[in-house]
C-alpha cells in the first residue's frame, strides 16, 4: 500500500512520523514523506522516499528563531501564541496544501499520515470525504481539544476542581479568545478564503482533531485529562524509538550503576539558550558526589554551553535513547512531549520547567498524574532544581507514579494499532481532488 506521511520540519514532530515510516517500510508498504529539506537525509535512511515541501513550507523548525525572528522579541504569553500560530502555522497552510497536492499527484496514496499541527492537511478534511484519501493525524503534542471546564490550550492548567475555578478559567478563556483565537481564526478564515474554502467552526489546533477520519494520540489514557474525547481520538501509546540516530558516546561506561543518572535536556527547539534550563541544571547537581549528569544539547554544539561543567557531567550534541533511557533514574526537560512520553514508558521521574510552545500544558500534566514536579518557570533557579531532583529521586511517590503509567504504556502496541488501522483504510479511493 502507498502511504504519504506529512511532517511539519521540526524534530520533534518528526521523530514520530520516521518511526512510523520506518514500521510501515519493515512491513512491506511504499511509504514517502514530505518535509523540509533539512530533513532529506533523515528521511531517505528510513528507507522512505522523500518529497520536499514548496515555498514557505520548507523551513528548518530546528531553529525557529530564524524562521520567525520576532519571537525572540516577545516574552512567553498570549502574544507569543498568537505570532507563533500566525508565522509558524497559518502562513505556512497554502505551500503545505499544495505541497500535499503535488505529493498525492506523484504519488497516490490510500493513506495520508500527518503530524497534529501539518494545517496544510486542513483543507483536504474540509472537502468531500469521497474526493480524498483516508487522512490519519498524529497528538505529538498533548491533546488539542475543547474542554468541559473552559481552560484553553497551551495555559499549563490542570482540571479544574471546583464551580469557582472553572469560573475562573472562563474568564482566562475570554481573555485567550481575545488575544489568540479570535485573530488566529480571521487569518485562517482569510487563507481558507483564497482556497475557496469556508473555516471550520472550531480554532484551528481544535478543528484538526475533530475532523480527522482517525486521530492518534501518542500516548495514554492516564497522561491525558479525563473528558470526553471526540470519537476520532485513538490512544496508542508510545511509538518505539527510533534506533542508531546516534552513536555510544565515548564515556558510555561510564554509566556503570554505581551513581544515579540524571538526563538534562532541553530537546531541539527551546534550546537557543541553555542558560535557561542545561546551566543551571548543572549546577545544581554538580555538588551531589552520587550523581552522573548526562546532558544531551539537541543536535547543538556543546561549546554553546555557558559556565564551566562539573566533574560529574558527561555532554553529547546527541545521544542514542534506545541506550540511555533504561540506564536512567530521572529526566530534568523543559517539556518536550516525544522525550517526556519516552522517559514515562520506561518508568522515569521528572523534573520538568517550560512555558513556551506546547511545554506548559505537557509540564502541568506531569504534575497532575504525579510522576514529577512542574517547576512552572522558563528559569528554574540551581537550588530549585537541585532541591526537585532530590525528591524524585529519594522519596518514593513521584517513582511509584512513573511506573504506573509505564505500566499502561506497557499495555499498548502502537506499531500493531497503526498497521490495523490501515488495514481498515487500505480500500479507500484515491484523492480525486488533487489535481
Amino acid at each position: 500500500m502507498k502511504v504519504l506521511l506529512c511532517s511539519t520540519p521540526a524534530t520533534g514532530h518528526l521523530n514520530p512520523l520516521l518511526a512510523i515510516a520506518r514500521m510501515l517500510v519493515d512491513d512491506g508498504h511504499d511509504v514517502m514523506v514530505l518535509s523540509g529539506s533539512s530533513f532529506r537525509d533523515r528521511i531517505t535512511a528510513a528507507g522512505a522516499r522523500f518529497m520536499a515541501l514548496p515555498g514557505k513550507a520548507d523551513f528548518d523548525g530546528r531553529d525557529l528563531r530564524a524562521v520567525v525572528p520576532e519571537l525572540a522579541q516577545i516574552p512567553p504569553g498570549l502574544d507569543w501564541l498568537r505570532v507563533a500560530m500566525e508565522r509558524i502555522f497559518v502562513d505556512r497552510i497554502p505551500d503545505q496544501y499544495r505541497g500535499l497536492r503535488e505529493a498525492l499527484r506523484a504519488f497516490p496514496a490510500a493513506v495520508v499520515i500527518g503530524d497534529d499541527m501539518y494545517f496544510g492537511a486542513l483543507p483536504l478534511l474540509l472537502g468531500p470525504r469521497a474526493e480524498r484519501p483516508a487522512v490519519v493525524l498524529c497528538g505529538t503534542s498533548f491533546l488539542h481539544c475543547t474542554r468541559p471546564d473552559k481552560a484553553p490550550a497551551f495555559m499549563g492548567l490542570p482540571p479544574a476542581e471546583s464551580p469557582e475555578q472553572e469560573t475562573a478559567y472562563g474568564r482566562i478563556a475570554e481573555a485567550y479568545d481575545a488575544a489568540v483565537d479570535r485573530p488566529v481564526g480571521l487569518s485562517l478564515a482569510a487563507v481558507l478564503a483564497e482556497l475557496g474554502l469556508a473555516a471550520p467552526p472550531w480554532p484551528l489546533f481544535d478543528a484538526v482533531v475533530r475532523l480527522a477520519d482517525t486521530y492518534l494520540q501518542l500516548t495514554v489514557p492516564s497522561f491525558e485529562y479525563p473528558f470526553a474525547m471526540p470519537p476520532a481520538v485513538r490512544f496508542i501509546g508510545a511509538l518505539p524509538i527510533v534506533p542508531d540516530q546516534a552513536a555510544l558516546p565515548s564515556w558510555a561506561g561510564d554509566l556503570d550503576g554505581t551513581r544515579k543518572v540524571v538526563l538534562v535536556t532541553q530537546g531541539t527547539v527551546a534550546n537557543h539558550d541553555f542558560g535557561l534550563l542545561v546551566a543551571p541544571a548543572l549546577q545544581a547537581l554538580a555538588g551531589e558526589p552520587d550523581i552522573l549528569t548526562v546532558v544531551t544539547a539537541g543536535g547543538r554544539g556543546l561549546d554553546a554551553i555557558p559556565g564551566p561543567i562539573p566533574a560529574n557531567a558527561r555532554l553529547a550534541p546527541y545521544l542514542p535513547f534506545e541506550w540511555l533511557l533504561p540506564r536512567i533514574d530521572a529526566m530534568v526537560t523543559n517539556g518536550g512531549y516525544g522525550s517526556v512520553n519516552q522517559a514515562l514508558s520506561f518508568g522515569i521521574p521528572l523534573v520538568a520547567a517550560g512555558l513556551t510552545e506546547d511545554k506548559a500544558d505537557v509540564n502541568a500534566r506531569i504534575a497532575w498524574s504525579g510522576a514529577g514536579i512542574d517547576l512552572a518557570t522558563n528559569a528554574p533557579t540551581p537550588a530549585a532544581i537541585r532541591q526537585a531532583v532530590r525528591t524524585v529521586l529519594d522519596a518514593p511517590g513521584h517513582r511509584r507514579a512513573a511506573q504506573r503509567l509505564a505500566a499502561a504504556f506497557a499495555a499498548y502496541d502502537a506499531k500493531a494499532e497503526i498497521l490495523r488501522l490501515l488495514s481498515q483504510y487500505g480500500g479507500g479511493g484515491h484523492v480525486r481532488s488533487a489535481a
